[in-house]
């Protein structure tokens, strides 16, 4: 039973994660976009709550319950599937990580992207669910 509520905190987690990730990079979209100081004002107040209020303690959550779960499982870490998922895990670790920069970038001033490529950008975290999807359910090898 204790297996199936680590696995259930573990989903939401990553769904509230995945939330921030989503929006985050769009919240850039409209940023990078605006012209007055009350919005930039604006996106500067809601990217950083949403990073620090959501996001941050989301991924924490998440991995967290994501080691209990391999504790709980050990032979996991000797299939294939496990450590292309890790692999991934650790990207999008990475990804959350390159929008808090670009957030402090914004914070200062500092904005060197257009809203073309914060679109483009907000994509890499729906490719590497997907994948990670495929690969939990699926467990190609």
């Amino acid at each position: 039973m204790l297996y199936l509520w680590i696995k259930a905190l573990h989903i939401i987690a990553l769904v509230c994660w995945f939330a921030g990730l989503f929006y985050l990079p769009r919240l850039f979209v409209y940023h990078a976009q605006s012209e007055d100081t009350v919005s930039r004002e604006r996106f500067i107040l809601m990217e950083r709550k949403l990073y620090r209020g959501i996001m941050l303690p989301s991924m924490l959550a998440t991995l967290v319950f994501g080691i209990v779960l391999l504790v709980l499982n050990p032979g996991w870490l000797s299939q294939g599937w496990m450590h292309t998922k890790l692999a991934l895990v650790f990207l999008l670790v990475g990804y959350h990580h390159m929008c808090g920069a670009m957030l402090k970038r914004f914070a200062r001033g500092e904005n060197k992207h257009s809203h073309v490529f914060y679109r483009w950008f907000n994509e890499a975290p729906v490719l590497i669910l997907i994948a990670i999807v495929i690969l939990v359910v699926i467990k190609p090898y």
